[in-house]
């Protein structure tokens, strides 16, 4: 569903992103870690279109998504770390929004809004505005505007930030419901507990370049994802 070759990313003389190359197959949940700055945003946001790249190709279901960008993005949806919604709507006004960008039928739309939003418990706040929200309502409706497509490939930046214990809970369901049904879905963390549990893969980024992809049971051994992530911290460190 999404792989990546030998995508390298810089800003001026900075290399955000080196050379890296990865695969994200249909129904897998991948965990991309890496401490702060090691590039997982940048790598996210190169697959999302949003962020141009200077070396490499990304093909998603199949498309490269330089040639041809605008049919790549039918299939993605991409969640920041920071979503920035329209405040100015009213929640229900936003997830329509995006319904009617994505060409969802009424019948569908509505279907999987109440669905979605009812899980994440923001199904009673959609008839207010977003200005209105605290930073995890914000949260659950933009979960809720990514899910509204069905995308094949789900792309999170660490989403469970500011979601409230059951949320977070609710959320990890839908996305082992969604790879059941054939999603790829690649998030960035840092709460290993959480991708250690909850993932079938996991690929670990440091300043850039990637060290360890693989297996989620293959990766770690005996040992908790949190042990393998510092130890290769600390071997590239030395």
């Amino acid at each position: 569903m999404l792989k990546i070759e030998n995508l390298t990313k810089k800003f001026g003389d900075k290399v955000a992103v080196n050379n890296i190359s990865l695969e994200v197959e249909a129904g897998q949940i991948c965990a991309f870690i890496g401490h702060n700055g090691a590039g997982k945003t940048t790598t996210l946001r190169c697959i999302a279109c949003i962020t141009g790249f200077d070396e490499g190709q990304i093909i998603i279901d199949g498309i490269n998504i330089k040639q041809n960008p605008m049919e790549a993005k039918k299939n993605i949806a991409y969640l920041p770390d920071n979503p920035e919604l329209y405040e100015h709507l009213k929640g229900i006004e936003y997830v329509n929004f995006i319904a009617d960008v994505f060409k969802i039928d009424k019948e569908t739309r509505q279907k999987r809004i109440e669905e979605y939003a009812k899980k994440l418990e923001i199904f009673n706040d959609l008839g207010y505005p977003i200005s209105s929200y605290s930073h995890g309502m914000k949260q659950k409706l933009a979960l809720v505007s990514a899910l509204i497509h069905k995308p094949k490939l789900l792309l999170l930046d660490e989403p469970f930030v500011g979601l409230d214990p059951n949320a977070s809970y609710q959320f990890k369901l839908i996305m082992q419901e969604l790879a059941n049904s054939g999603t790829a879905i690649f998030y960035s963390t840092h709460v290993l507990e959480v991708a250690e549990k909850l993932c079938s893969h996991v690929v670990i980024i440091k300043n850039g370049k990637l060290v360890e992809s693989g297996k989620m049971e293959e990766v770690r051994g005996k040992k908790s994802l949190e042990s393998i992530f510092l130890e290769l911290e600390n071997e590239t460190n030395n």
